[in-house]
């Protein structure tokens, strides 16, 4: 894809100028250059994409489900072909090392593309209810807001259920990772889908983001993001009573039961607190541990982070890349300044790069439960520890959170799924259970409203209608 596409916005099925010249420097988080610039769309040009994607709804919600399948099986062949371009893409943007950016960066979003061309091309059958026919028909215009950590798996997670939903889209990016946005749009314009059925605007959340949140055109809102934006959204959209779908903030527990595999757990911990330099809102950045083993698992711990290298994304050998920016670094490194509890691995004082936002993998032992380091969410690569002596104390600790989004439990099998099922989140991995792209993703309390991927994550999109006869 040519540069000069990324200094326009695609509305209606065409690349477009801008209302305003005002441009956003987009930076290598590694080299602290600028390497691109996009837009900063305005509310004139929300307007617009709006308009096309009302103009794009009866077409495209009158299709039968199937035909948006096969224009959503398009998509990812169109996509697909691109997979080495978002990876790299990804990397020079975000930072993420480049086997992350490859599996789950690329990897990722293509998996929950191909099952929504999937679950499109086969519709459930209408359900009916004594004289009742039940319906699910499209929620309408959607505005998707996305985040910058996983910039194209968020953006697929939203569009794929909302287009194979029958809704149409005004998609924002983050404005700090927005390249690989455009990596869709053009294989969307490849892929033939209708004029005004998928428009992108990018841009600032004051400016973009509140304009697509306040607009009366617009129907249902997703979000992925801050809590604090979550609630401004939700302000928003309420004048006018919009549906909202939220995944916001997350602080999740890892609880390693005394009669768990420790090394296998405390490692696999580990990983998963520091994956994507720990930017991911469901990193199990707790890990809670049975007094009897805590010892060593806090020494398994240090040394496992001890081993994380840091670097170039493009270098194989780099397992953390940097931080988004700046000003997120300043924010970990506040939090670690901060921190009221034993330092084991990492910290401000370890020698790093001479270029990129990087913060050292940070391990604190002996962390109390209620302090901030283990009440916030920090998004670096910044994990606390903490002992309890049995299941219902390592329960309330993990419940002891504003959020509720993952988590993980360690221990026998049927051990490890009670304590599971007693976890107020969304989502538990037991024993390692691997990420089901095809499973329902959402949070409990503070971390959000609604559900992502799969079936559920389309039915977000759908309104429930009743015809009696």
């Amino acid at each position: 894809m040519t540069s000069e596409f990324r200094e326009q916005l695609y509305i209606g099925g065409n690349w477009v100028p801008p209302a305003s010249s005002e441009r956003i420097e987009v930076e290598n988080p590694y080299t602290e250059k600028v390497i691109g610039h996009v837009p900063a769309g305005t509310a004139e040009d929300v307007n617009l994409a709006v308009s096309a994607a009302r103009q794009a709804f009866d077409g495209w919600a009158g299709l039968p489900m199937a035909e948006r399948g096969a224009a959503l099986d398009r998509l990812h062949t169109a996509l697909a072909a691109r997979a080495g371009e978002i990876a790299r893409t990804v990397g020079l943007e975000l930072g993420s090392p480049l086997k992350i950016a490859q599996a789950i960066q690329a990897g990722l979003p293509l998996a929950v593309l191909r099952g929504y061309a999937d679950l499109a091309g086969r519709p459930d059958e209408p359900e009916t209810i004594g004289n009742s026919l039940v319906v699910r028909e499209a929620a309408g215009v959607v505005g998707a807001i996305t985040p910058w950590n996983y910039p194209l798996h968020q953006v697929v997670a939203k569009v794929g259920a909302a287009l194979a939903a029958g809704c149409t889209v005004v998609l924002k990016p983050s404005e700090l990772t927005p390249l690989v946005a455009y990596l869709l749009l053009d294989a969307a314009d490849e892929a033939g889908l209708p004029p005004g059925v998928l428009n992108l605007v990018t841009g600032t959340g004051p400016e973009v983001g509140a304009a697509i949140a306040g607009h009366p055109d617009i129907d249902m809102i997703s979000f992925t993001g801050s809590t604090a934006t979550g609630r401004a959204i939700t302000r928003a959209a309420a004048d006018r009573i919009a549906k909202v779908s939220l995944e916001l903030g997350g602080k999740s527990a890892n609880v390693i039961l005394e009669d768990a595999d420790l090394v296998k757990a405390v490692k696999v911990g580990v990983g998963n607190a520091f994956l994507n330099s720990g930017q991911t809102c469901t990193a199990w950045t707790r890990m809670l541990v049975h007094r009897d083993n805590y010892d060593e698992a806090v020494a398994l711990a240090a040394k496992t982070a001890a081993g994380y290298n840091v670097g170039d994304p493009f270098d194989p050998a780099t397992r953390l890349g940097p931080l988004v920016s700046a000003a997120q670094r300043e924010r970990v490194r506040g939090f670690i300044e901060r921190a009221d509890a034993r330092l084991v691995a990492g910290g401000l004082d370890v020698p790093l790069p001479g270029t990129g936002h990087f913060v050292a993998p940070t391990v604190f032992a002996d962390v109390d439960p209620d302090s901030e380091l283990a009440q916030e969410e920090i998004f670096g690569p910044v994990l606390s520890i903490i002992p309890f002596g049995t299941d219902d104390e390592a329960v309330a600790i993990a419940n002891n959170s504003k959020y509720g989004l993952a988590g993980g439990v360690w221990g026998g099998d049927e051990h490890a799924l009670a304590v599971a099922r007693r976890i107020r989140t969304g989502a538990v991995d037991v024993n390692g259970g691997s990420f089901n792209p095809f499973a329902p993703f959402g949070g409990y309390k503070q971390s959000g409203v609604g559900r992502e991927m799969g079936r559920y994550g389309l039915e977000e999109f759908q309104q429930v209608k009743a015809i009696q006869r």
